[in-house]
């Protein structure tokens, strides 16, 4: 609760302003269980990704380690795995970013709208070899050196056709991790 009545009167001048700067994206991720990851930096929404992975294939029965070193961010089951998070952004689509030809094995993307949550698991060397040949999957930055980073873009509505087999819903997904892992559907 706010004593200073100077600071009182410029919150209630505060608040009366909001309406003409929030978002419909703001609104709708107020009441989301997500919202709070949605306003985090960058680099604290990365790290909250792969906890929530970890903890999600924990959850599922899938032995999860932390990896050694930088190259990988989690080791499930004895695989190398990557993972990319991402928020819905306004164009109502999910942007995986950053994805690189390190030392990793499974690449487990993880998307949360405000009331819905979306998973993919690729094997890396699938989607290296296609990056820039699918629809949805590109270099991330031009130029010669641009091609060491790929980024995945797609919209949970119109999921690219190719991706389907993938993943999807997150039933979807933890059936192709189990089975990538070898721990069966």
């Amino acid at each position: 609760m706010i004593k200073d009545a100077e600071v009182q009167l410029l919150a209630a001048l505060a608040e009366g302003l909001r309406d003409e700067y929030q978002t419909p994206e703001d609104l709708s991720w107020s009441q989301s269980p997500f919202g709070w990851i949605k306003w985090q930096p960058s680099r604290r929404k990365g790290a909250i990704g792969e906890r929530l992975v970890a903890g999600w294939c924990a959850a599922r029965d899938i032995n999860v380690l932390r990896s050694p070193d930088p190259e990988a961010d989690r080791i499930l089951e004895g695989f190398r795995t990557e993972i990319k998070f991402s928020t819905l952004w306004a164009n109502q689509s999910y942007k995986f970013q950053q994805i690189r030809d390190q030392d990793y094995e499974l690449l487990v993307c993880l998307g949360v709208s405000p009331f819905t949550a979306h998973a993919w698991v690729f094997e890396k060397k699938f989607l290296i070899s296609n990056t820039g040949s699918l629809a949805g999957l590109s270099h991330q930055h031009g130029g010669a050196e641009g091609r060491d980073t790929a980024w995945l873009s797609v919209s949970p509505t119109e999921v690219h056709p190719w991706m389907n087999e993938h993943g999807g819903g997150l039933r979807t997904a933890m059936r192709r991790l189990r089975t990538l892992v070898g721990l069966g559907p």
